[in-house]
C-alpha cells in the first residue's frame, strides 16, 4: 500500500513500506519538529517477485551514480527504484568495510543527506535500509549540501556523531526533477570511476540475491539517528571567514549580497552564513527548497538562471550575487561593486568550469574563463607556482594568462572529474577578499576585479553546440550511444591528424581538441546523455565557422548524428 510522507519542502512524495520513528535526542537536533516529520520507511520489505532486471552499469555517471527516479517523462523509464537503491547502498557499505579493514567489534557509520528533489526522502530511506542490511549505522542529515556531506567525514565532533566513516549525498546535481543519484565520500575525498564500477558490480550481485529471498520487515530504529549537521557546517564556514578577517565579528558589514538557491538546498547560505557575518541579504530569491524547480533550473551554467540573478543584483543595487546549483557543489558569483581577499590554500587548485557567471557595474560578465582567471589571480598571488586544474572546456587564452602572466601552471582534465577541493573553500576565499578589501579601504570592487584579470586574452566568439545521437537509429547497436560516440571521436581524431590546418592538442584527457584558424575546438562525449557537446572559440565568426566546417566534414559519415545546431552555425557567415 502506498503511504505518503511529508517532505521538508511541504510537498508529498510516495513511499512504500511500513514506517518507524526516528531515534532523536535533543543534542542531535535543534529547532521544532512536526510530529509527522520523524517518519522513516526504514523497515520496508522487498517483494522478490516484483524485481525487474537491471543493468547496473548504465547507472554509472563518471565518479557518481545517476538514474531516473520519478515516472512521467516520455522515453525515461524509472531506473533508480527502491530495491536498486538498497542494493547500491549495501554495496557501498561492503566496499567501505573492505577499505577501512576495521576490527569486527567496531561498527562503522555512514551519513546520508539529500537535496530538494521530490524523490529525495524515498531514496534516503532506501539508502538507509541498504546500509543497515550490511551491518552499519546510519546518520541522516536530511536536506544538506554535497560539500557538507564530504566535510562530515572530516569534522571531529562526537556530539554530532562525527567524523563518519563514509557519506552518501542523494542528488542528481543540476539535472531535471525526475532524475536522482548518489555521490559517495570518505575522508580521502570523492570516489573515483573505478570505485563506482566496483560498487555497481557488487550491487548487481546483491540485487540478484533479492530474487532468492523475501526480506522480512524488521525494526531498525536503533541503527538510525538524525543529526542537524548543517548547523555545525555553517558555523565552521562563518568561523573560517572571521578568522581570515582577524577575528572581526561582522567582516561583511555594509555589503549587500544576494543569494539565488534555485529552490535547491543552498538557501541556508543567506541566513546562516552571510547574515551572521554582517551582510545584508534582502532581495535573495528562491531560497525555499522545491524539487519541481518552478523558477529556473538550479544550474549556474543556465542562461535563464544567470539572467535571473543578474536582474536581482541590479534591481537591488547589491554588491555581490551568488547562485548555487541544486546540491551546492557548483556556484557562480555575480559582482557589481565588491573586492576580493586572501587566506591559505592548497598548492593544487581544482575548478569545475562555469559557462556563465558574473556581471560588474559596467555590465561586463565574469563568466567562463574570466571567473577562473579571477580566482587563479587571487590564489597565485598567495602561492606562486600553484597548479590550476580545470575542466577540459577552457581556452588557450586562459592557459597563457595563468602560465605567462600569473606564473602558475594550467592542467586540463576531464569535465565532471571528482573535485577533491571543497567548493565552499573557494567561496570562503572570495568572502575573505571582500572582507579584507573593506577593512583596508580598497577602491570600487569592479575596478579591483578588472585589474585582476587584466591581460587575459579573450575570444571574439565562443559557442557550445550540442550534437545529439539518435539511440533508436539502426547504426547505434542496442542503443549504446557511448560506443557510437567513441567511434565518432576516433574518426575525427584521424581527420585532425591528416589536416594541415589543424594541430591536435599534445595533452588532452577528454574528447578531441585541436587548434587552428586562430582558435580551437573540443568535441567530447557527455557522461550520461547521448550528446556530443562541441565547443568552439576563435577571434572572429569567420574563423569559428572554419573550425565548425572542419568538424562537420568528419561528422557527415555518421547518419545517427543530429547536427542541426552545427548546420545553422556554419551558415551564419
Amino acid at each position: 500500500m502506498c503511504k505518503w510522507l511529508p517532505f521538508q519542502e511541504r510537498k508529498l512524495v510516495p513511499a512504500v513500506g511500513s514506517a518507524i520513528r526516528w531515534v532523536t535526542l535533543s543534542k542531535y537536533h535543534s529547532g521544532p519538529r512536526r510530529p509527522e516529520s520523524v517518519l522513516c520507511n526504514a523497515s520496508a520489505s522487498v517483494d522478490s517477485a516484483s524485481l525487474e532486471k537491471v543493468d547496473f552499469r548504465k547507472l554509472q555517471n563518471g565518479s557518481d551514480i545517476r538514474g531516473v527516479a520519478i515516472a512521467g517523462v516520455d522515453g525515461e523509464p524509472v531506473t533508480l527504484t527502491e530495491p536498486v537503491t538498497e542494493a547500491i547502498a549495501a554495496a557501498f557499505a561492503a566496499w567501505l568495510l573492505d577499505q577501512k579493514k576495521v576490527e569486527s567489534s567496531k561498527r562503522l557509520r555512514i551519513s546520508v543527506g539529500h537535496d530538494s528533489r521530490i524523490s529525495a526522502q524515498v531514496l534516503q530511506d532506501a539508502v538507509s535500509r541498504g546500509i543497515i542490511s550490511a551491518g552499519l549505522d546510519v546518520i541522516q542529515y536530511g536536506l544538506a549540501s554535497t560539500p557538507a556531506m564530504f566535510n562530515s567525514t572530516l569534522t571531529e565532533n562526537e556530539e554530532f556523531l562525527c567524523p563518519v566513516d563514509g557519506s552518501i549525498m542523494v542528488t542528481a546535481s543540476h539535472l531535471p526533477y525526475n532524475r536522482n543519484g548518489f555521490k559517495f565520500f570518505t575522508n580521502e575525498g570523492g570516489l573515483g570511476k573505478t570505485d563506482i564500477k566496483d560498487i555497481l558490480e557488487r550491487a548487481a550481485n546483491i540485487y540478484e540475491k533479492m530474487h532468492e529471498q523475501v526480506k522480512k520487515p524488521r525494526d531498525v530504529s536503533s541503527s538510525i539517528k538524525r543529526v542537524d549537521y548543517m548547523t555545525v557546517y555553517t558555523s565552521d564556514l562563518v568561523k573560517a571567514v572571521r578568522k581570515a578577517a582577524n577575528d572581526v565579528e561582522k567582516p561583511l558589514e555594509g555589503f549587500h549580497i544576494i543569494v539565488d538557491a534555485g529552490n535547491g538546498s543552498g538557501g541556508f547560505f543567506a541566513e546562516r552564513v552571510l547574515e551572521p557575518l554582517g551582510a545584508v541579504t534582502s532581495g535573495s530569491q528562491f531560497l525555499e527548497p522545491n524539487g519541481m524547480f518552478p523558477n529556473h533550473i538550479p544550474n549556474p551554467e543556465d542562461k535563464i538562471a544567470m539572467k535571473s540573478i543578474t536582474q536581482a543584483v541590479l534591481q537591488n543595487k547589491a554588491d555581490l550575487g551568488i547562485i548555487f546549483d541544486t546540491d551546492v557543489d557548483r556556484l557562480n558569483y555575480l559582482f557589481i561593486s565588491n573586492a576580493l581577499g586572501t587566506s591559505s590554500f592548497p598548492f593544487t587548485l581544482f575548478f569545475s568550469f562555469p559557462r556563465s557567471a558574473a556581471v560588474d557595474s559596467t555590465g561586463r560578465e565574469f563568466n567562463r574563463n574570466r571567473l577562473i582567471a579571477l580566482i587563479s589571480a587571487i590564489i597565485l598571488e598567495e602561492h606562486p607556482g600553484t597548479t590550476i586544474v580545470t575542466d577540459s572546456v577552457t581556452s588557450d587564452g586562459l592557459t597563457a594568462f595563468i602560465e605567462n602572466k600569473l606564473g602558475g601552471k594550467h592542467h586540463r582534465f576531464k569535465r565532471g572529474y571528482k573535485n577533491v577541493i571543497d567548493e565552499a573553500i573557494r567561496l570562503v576565499k572570495l568572502l575573505n577578499k571582500l572582507a579584507s578589501a573593506r577593512a583596508s579601504g580598497a577602491g570600487r570592487g569592479s575596478q579591483v576585479l578588472t585589474d585582476l584579470v587584466e591581460g587575459l586574452e579573450e575570444p571574439g566568439v565562443a559557442v557550445e553546440l550540442r550534437i545529439r545521437i539518435d539511440q533508436h537509429h539502426p547504426d547505434v547497436t542496442e542503443g549504446s550511444f557511448r560506443e557510437y560516440g567513441e567511434a565518432v571521436l576516433k574518426h575525427l581524431e584521424n581527420r585532425v591528424d591528416s589536416d594541415p590546418n589543424l594541430n591536435k592538442a599534445p595533452v588532452n584527457y577528454e574528447g578531441v581538441r585541436a587548434s587552428g584558424f586562430g582558435g580551437w575546438f573540443l568535441l567530447r562525449l557527455s557522461l550520461h546523455d547521448p550528446v556530443l557537446p562541441l565547443n568552439i572559440e576563435a577571434q572572429s565568426y569567420e574563423d569559428a565557422v572554419k573550425l565548425g566546417l572542419s568538424v562537420m566534414a568528419s561528422l557527415k559519415e555518421f547518419s545517427a548524428l543530429e547536427t542541426s545546431a552545427l548546420d545553422r552555425f556554419v551558415k551564419q557567415v
